[in-house]
């Protein structure tokens, strides 16, 4: 299944995408959140859509789409987890997973607008595969990792490179601005995903390619970091690991790129789709 969540931010609606059409799951009756994912949701949702086939409505073409996952207990993301990022960062390589937390306040679409934060002037891409956490795990088996997932999004893990280098700490400060995690455009099941670890992941900024790799290449795989971040720390239903970045963000480049009010950044992932953020600059409201 893949499903999404669409409508004004904050009033968004449930739904599926079948074949190229999305289609409204409201009368489901339930949210795509923690308490959807640990009472067996994606279970009761397919025998809803096999009681229901024929009868749902599809959704107008044009309608926003909202992060297909409500707001989770936590953002958990792995850092430094692809050889050629660390190389360009100047970084050796990790021996263990380099975690920080994103604000889940940052959530928002795959197609809404980044806002460069007040002082901002390094903010930067990162396009990254993120896996949803199915069910309650806490000291999981390795071997037993990809049981606890319910599905897999793209991420855009933006980042303010000052914040979060040069302005002492934790990198927390450069990762949990608002607007900084647009997820989407669908949440699809891991049935649908042949092979987790050989997707294609690009980014590219007003047009120009700026990263092009695989999940082939990451250092620490899926059911390594479920496995090693609940021994930390327990994972939530709906909870979001998001897994690191492949080499091409702006801060590795030479001279460092960085983006701009009416830059234009595109992503996608093979079987996730892909997303389209526009950056403005911070205005008070």
């Amino acid at each position: 299944m893949k499903l999404i969540r669409y409508g004004a931010a904050g009033k968004e609606k449930t739904g599926v995408i079948i074949g190229d059409t999305k289609y409204d799951t409201s009368a489901f009756g339930e949210d795509y959140n923690e308490q959807f994912f640990e009472t067996d949701g994606l279970n009761r949702l397919k025998q809803f859509l096999s009681a229901n086939e024929g009868k749902l409505s599809k959704i107008a073409d044009g309608e926003r789409l909202g992060s297909p996952v409500a707001r989770p207990s936590k953002i958990v993301c792995i850092g430094l987890n692809y050889r050629d990022h660390a190389e360009e960062m100047g970084a050796p390589l990790p021996p263990e997973p380099v975690i920080f937390m994103k604000s889940t306040t940052a959530l928002i679409g795959p197609n809404d607008e980044i806002t460069i934060p007040k002082n901002s002037v390094k903010t930067d891409w990162e396009v990254e595969l993120a896996v949803i956490i199915g069910k309650k795990a806490s000291y999981v088996e390795e071997a037993e990792a990809l049981d606890y997932v319910a599905g897999y999004c793209l991420h855009n893990d933006v980042s303010e490179r000052e914040f979060q280098i040069e302005r002492n700490g934790t990198w927390d400060k450069g990762k949990g601005c608002d607007t900084f995690a647009p997820m989407g455009p669908f949440l699809a099941t891991k049935d649908e995903i042949a092979d987790v670890h050989n997707l294609r992941l690009w980014l590219t900024v007003n047009g120009k390619i700026m990263q092009d790799g695989s999940t082939a290449n990451l250092i620490f795989n899926v059911p390594f970091l479920i496995a090693y971040i609940s021994q930390f720390m327990t994972l939530l239903p709906g909870d979001i690991i998001s897994t690191g970045t492949p080499a091409g963000v702006g801060l590795g480049m030479k001279p460092p790129v960085y983006l701009n009010p009416g830059d234009v950044v595109e992503l996608g992932i093979d079987g996730l789709g892909q997303s389209r953020q526009k950056l403005k600059a911070y205005a008070k409201n």
